[in-house]
Protein backbone atom coordinates (compact mmCIF):
# COMPACT_ATOMS: atom_id res chain seq x y z
CA UNK A 1 0.00 0.00 0.00
CA UNK A 2 2.95 1.62 0.15
CA UNK A 3 3.11 3.34 -3.00
CA UNK A 4 -1.00 4.37 -2.94
CA UNK A 5 -0.67 6.56 -0.02
CA UNK A 6 3.95 7.63 0.15
CA UNK A 7 3.01 11.34 -1.02
CA UNK A 8 0.06 11.69 1.77
CA UNK A 9 2.81 12.06 4.36
CA UNK A 10 5.64 13.87 2.45
CA UNK A 11 4.34 17.53 2.70
CA UNK A 12 0.85 18.15 4.42
CA UNK A 13 1.54 21.76 4.47
CA UNK A 14 0.93 21.98 1.26
CA UNK A 15 -1.90 19.19 1.06
CA UNK A 16 -4.59 20.41 -0.99
CA UNK A 17 -7.64 18.13 -1.04
CA UNK A 18 -8.67 18.62 -4.97
CA UNK A 19 -4.95 18.40 -6.42
CA UNK A 20 -4.66 15.33 -4.46
CA UNK A 21 -7.72 13.26 -5.55
CA UNK A 22 -6.85 14.22 -9.23
CA UNK A 23 -3.37 13.45 -8.65
CA UNK A 24 -4.68 9.97 -7.32
CA UNK A 25 -7.51 9.39 -10.08
CA UNK A 26 -4.42 9.22 -12.63
CA UNK A 27 -2.68 5.75 -10.53
CA UNK A 28 -3.01 2.73 -11.39
CA UNK A 29 -5.36 1.18 -8.09
CA UNK A 30 -4.36 -2.21 -7.00
CA UNK A 31 -7.11 -4.77 -6.49
CA UNK A 32 -9.32 -5.36 -3.29
CA UNK A 33 -6.83 -8.24 -1.53
CA UNK A 34 -9.51 -8.82 1.78
CA UNK A 35 -12.08 -10.08 2.53
CA UNK A 36 -13.03 -9.04 5.86
CA UNK A 37 -12.87 -6.02 7.71
CA UNK A 38 -12.60 -5.50 11.29
CA UNK A 39 -11.14 -3.55 14.35
CA UNK A 40 -9.24 -4.26 17.19
CA UNK A 41 -8.05 -2.58 20.57
CA UNK A 42 -4.54 -2.81 21.15
CA UNK A 43 -2.15 -0.78 23.47
CA UNK A 44 -2.07 1.51 20.76
CA UNK A 45 -5.66 2.63 20.34
CA UNK A 46 -8.64 1.02 17.96
CA UNK A 47 -6.48 -0.86 14.61
CA UNK A 48 -8.64 -1.75 11.62
CA UNK A 49 -7.82 -5.30 10.37
CA UNK A 50 -7.96 -6.85 7.01
CA UNK A 51 -8.76 -10.44 7.43
CA UNK A 52 -7.33 -10.25 10.76
CA UNK A 53 -4.10 -8.16 10.10
CA UNK A 54 -3.93 -5.49 11.11
CA UNK A 55 -3.30 -2.43 8.81
CA UNK A 56 -0.33 -0.21 8.65
CA UNK A 57 0.10 3.45 7.53
CA UNK A 58 2.75 3.88 5.18
CA UNK A 59 6.06 4.46 7.25
CA UNK A 60 4.59 0.80 8.25
CA UNK A 61 2.87 2.61 11.64
CA UNK A 62 -0.38 1.16 13.01
CA UNK A 63 -3.24 2.54 11.52
CA UNK A 64 -5.11 2.83 15.16
CA UNK A 65 -8.02 5.08 16.33
CA UNK A 66 -8.19 6.86 19.69
CA UNK A 67 -11.85 5.86 19.77
CA UNK A 68 -13.99 3.24 18.77
CA UNK A 69 -16.42 5.36 16.57
CA UNK A 70 -13.68 6.64 14.44
CA UNK A 71 -12.11 3.15 14.21
CA UNK A 72 -15.33 1.55 12.75
CA UNK A 73 -15.89 4.85 10.42
CA UNK A 74 -11.94 4.09 8.93
CA UNK A 75 -12.95 0.47 8.90
CA UNK A 76 -16.18 1.39 6.51
CA UNK A 77 -14.00 3.24 4.28
CA UNK A 78 -11.43 0.34 3.74
CA UNK A 79 -14.90 -1.69 3.57
CA UNK A 80 -16.67 0.05 1.18
CA UNK A 81 -13.83 -0.39 -1.25
CA UNK A 82 -14.79 -2.70 -4.02
CA UNK A 83 -12.80 -4.43 -6.86
CA UNK A 84 -10.01 -1.68 -6.49
CA UNK A 85 -8.71 0.32 -3.53
CA UNK A 86 -8.97 3.81 -4.06
CA UNK A 87 -7.57 6.05 -1.71
CA UNK A 88 -9.41 8.99 -3.21
CA UNK A 89 -12.30 7.84 -1.47
CA UNK A 90 -10.87 7.38 1.93
CA UNK A 91 -10.52 10.35 3.72
CA UNK A 92 -10.60 9.42 6.72
CA UNK A 93 -7.80 7.02 6.45
CA UNK A 94 -5.46 9.31 5.20
CA UNK A 95 -6.02 12.10 7.68
CA UNK A 96 -5.02 9.26 9.91
CA UNK A 97 -2.21 8.41 7.86
CA UNK A 98 -0.76 11.65 7.77
CA UNK A 99 -1.19 12.30 11.56
CA UNK A 100 0.25 9.01 12.73
CA UNK A 101 3.31 9.48 10.09
CA UNK A 102 4.15 13.09 9.73
CA UNK A 103 2.02 15.12 12.26
CA UNK A 104 3.44 13.55 15.12
CA UNK A 105 7.04 13.97 13.76
CA UNK A 106 5.99 17.93 12.65
CA UNK A 107 3.69 19.48 14.98
CA UNK A 108 5.03 22.87 15.01
CA UNK A 109 5.54 23.06 11.59
CA UNK A 110 1.79 21.97 11.00
CA UNK A 111 0.37 24.43 13.81
CA UNK A 112 2.18 27.14 12.14
CA UNK A 113 1.08 26.31 9.06
CA UNK A 114 -2.80 26.49 10.37
CA UNK A 115 -2.23 29.92 12.44
CA UNK A 116 -0.87 31.93 9.56
CA UNK A 117 -3.84 31.29 8.14
CA UNK A 118 -5.51 33.23 11.01
CA UNK A 119 -3.29 35.89 10.33
CA UNK A 120 -5.25 36.41 6.95
CA UNK A 121 -8.42 34.51 6.84
CA UNK A 122 -11.15 34.29 4.35
CA UNK A 123 -13.49 35.93 6.52
CA UNK A 124 -12.25 38.96 7.04
CA UNK A 125 -12.27 39.97 3.11
CA UNK A 126 -15.32 41.66 2.75
CA UNK A 127 -17.20 42.56 -0.61
CA UNK A 128 -18.11 46.19 -1.23
CA UNK A 129 -20.64 45.61 -3.76
CA UNK A 130 -23.56 44.36 -4.27
CA UNK A 131 -24.44 45.39 -0.80
CA UNK A 132 -26.67 42.73 -0.37
CA UNK A 133 -23.66 40.04 -0.60
CA UNK A 134 -21.76 42.53 1.91
CA UNK A 135 -24.73 42.11 4.17
CA UNK A 136 -24.80 38.10 3.78
CA UNK A 137 -21.34 38.36 4.71
CA UNK A 138 -21.46 39.68 7.61
CA UNK A 139 -24.59 38.26 8.75
CA UNK A 140 -22.62 34.67 8.90
CA UNK A 141 -19.12 35.82 9.33
CA UNK A 142 -19.43 38.73 12.06
CA UNK A 143 -20.91 35.72 15.00
CA UNK A 144 -18.42 33.69 13.66
CA UNK A 145 -15.19 36.00 14.23
CA UNK A 146 -16.89 37.30 17.47
CA UNK A 147 -16.49 33.49 18.93
CA UNK A 148 -13.00 33.25 17.72
CA UNK A 149 -12.17 36.97 19.27
CA UNK A 150 -13.42 36.40 22.35
CA UNK A 151 -11.31 33.13 23.20
CA UNK A 152 -8.22 34.01 21.26
CA UNK A 153 -8.42 37.79 23.37
CA UNK A 154 -8.33 40.30 20.28
CA UNK A 155 -10.56 40.92 17.51
CA UNK A 156 -10.64 40.33 13.58
CA UNK A 157 -9.25 43.41 11.37
CA UNK A 158 -11.61 43.51 8.18
CA UNK A 159 -10.86 44.32 5.07
CA UNK A 160 -13.08 45.16 1.77
CA UNK A 161 -11.86 43.66 -1.63
CA UNK A 162 -8.37 41.47 -1.58
CA UNK A 163 -6.26 44.08 -0.23
CA UNK A 164 -4.06 42.09 2.46
CA UNK A 165 -5.88 42.78 6.12
CA UNK A 166 -2.47 42.34 8.97
CA UNK A 167 -4.07 40.72 11.63
CA UNK A 168 -2.44 41.92 15.49
CA UNK A 169 0.46 39.52 16.21
CA UNK A 170 -1.05 38.88 19.63
CA UNK A 171 -4.05 37.45 18.18
CA UNK A 172 -2.32 35.25 15.78
CA UNK A 173 0.10 34.01 18.37
CA UNK A 174 -3.20 33.12 20.72
CA UNK A 175 -4.27 31.13 17.86
CA UNK A 176 -1.11 29.48 17.44
CA UNK A 177 -1.21 28.84 21.63
CA UNK A 178 -4.83 27.07 21.22
CA UNK A 179 -3.10 24.71 19.06
CA UNK A 180 -1.00 23.03 21.37
CA UNK A 181 -4.01 21.71 23.06
CA UNK A 182 -4.88 19.35 19.86
CA UNK A 183 -3.44 15.77 19.50
CA UNK A 184 -1.85 15.32 16.02
CA UNK A 185 -5.03 13.48 14.66
CA UNK A 186 -7.02 16.80 15.31
CA UNK A 187 -4.20 18.47 14.03
CA UNK A 188 -4.16 17.17 11.07
CA UNK A 189 -8.24 17.05 10.63
CA UNK A 190 -8.36 21.09 11.20
CA UNK A 191 -5.60 21.80 8.51
CA UNK A 192 -8.26 20.05 6.08
CA UNK A 193 -10.66 22.35 7.57
CA UNK A 194 -8.40 25.32 7.19
CA UNK A 195 -7.28 23.83 3.40
CA UNK A 196 -10.75 23.54 2.65
CA UNK A 197 -12.39 26.47 3.62
CA UNK A 198 -9.90 29.41 3.82
CA UNK A 199 -10.78 30.07 7.39
CA UNK A 200 -8.24 29.08 10.30
CA UNK A 201 -11.30 30.42 12.50
CA UNK A 202 -14.15 28.15 10.77
CA UNK A 203 -11.67 25.22 11.62
CA UNK A 204 -11.06 26.10 15.16
CA UNK A 205 -14.61 26.76 15.71
CA UNK A 206 -15.67 23.51 14.59
CA UNK A 207 -12.96 22.12 17.03
CA UNK A 208 -14.60 23.38 19.58
CA UNK A 209 -17.71 22.09 19.14
CA UNK A 210 -19.86 24.95 19.93
CA UNK A 211 -21.16 25.66 16.27
CA UNK A 212 -22.88 23.04 14.24
CA UNK A 213 -20.39 22.05 11.13
CA UNK A 214 -23.34 22.06 8.38
CA UNK A 215 -23.87 25.90 9.79
CA UNK A 216 -19.73 26.42 9.10
CA UNK A 217 -19.55 24.41 5.87
CA UNK A 218 -22.48 26.73 4.84
CA UNK A 219 -20.47 30.03 6.47
CA UNK A 220 -17.22 28.91 3.99
CA UNK A 221 -19.23 28.76 1.32
CA UNK A 222 -21.19 32.44 1.14
CA UNK A 223 -19.39 33.88 -1.94
CA UNK A 224 -19.71 30.61 -3.67
CA UNK A 225 -23.38 30.70 -3.02
CA UNK A 226 -24.09 34.08 -4.08
CA UNK A 227 -22.50 33.52 -7.48
CA UNK A 228 -24.58 30.27 -8.14
CA UNK A 229 -27.61 32.38 -7.32
CA UNK A 230 -27.18 35.17 -9.43
CA UNK A 231 -25.34 32.94 -12.53
CA UNK A 232 -26.21 29.42 -11.80
CA UNK A 233 -24.41 26.25 -10.77
CA UNK A 234 -20.95 25.25 -12.84
CA UNK A 235 -20.97 21.41 -13.05
CA UNK A 236 -17.45 21.32 -12.45
CA UNK A 237 -17.62 23.56 -9.40
CA UNK A 238 -20.38 21.54 -8.27
CA UNK A 239 -18.45 18.73 -8.46
CA UNK A 240 -14.69 19.93 -6.32
CA UNK A 241 -17.47 21.19 -4.08
CA UNK A 242 -18.36 17.43 -3.89
CA UNK A 243 -15.21 15.95 -3.16
CA UNK A 244 -14.42 19.02 -0.58
CA UNK A 245 -17.50 17.92 1.39
CA UNK A 246 -16.82 14.37 1.83
CA UNK A 247 -12.91 15.20 2.71
CA UNK A 248 -14.55 18.61 5.46
CA UNK A 249 -17.23 15.67 6.64
CA UNK A 250 -14.33 13.88 7.55
CA UNK A 251 -12.30 16.03 9.24
CA UNK A 252 -15.30 16.94 11.50
CA UNK A 253 -15.70 13.37 12.31
CA UNK A 254 -12.56 13.47 13.70
CA UNK A 255 -12.45 16.66 15.81
CA UNK A 256 -16.46 16.46 16.84
CA UNK A 257 -15.78 12.86 18.08
CA UNK A 258 -13.76 14.75 20.79
CA UNK A 259 -13.71 18.18 20.63
CA UNK A 260 -11.76 20.67 22.76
Amino acid sequence: MRDIFEDLNSDLAKYDPVERAKELARRELPKRFYQSVGITETEGGHAVTLDGRQVKTPAKKLLALPNKALAEAVAAEWDAQESVINPGLMPLTRIANAAIDAVGQRFAEVADEIARYAGNDALCYRAEDPARLAERQRLTWDPLLEAAAAELGARFRLGAGVMHVGQDEALVAAYRKALDGFSPLQLAALHTVTSITGSAVIALLLARGAHEAEALWSAAHVDEDWNAELWGEDAEAKRIRAYKRKEYDAAALILTSSPQ
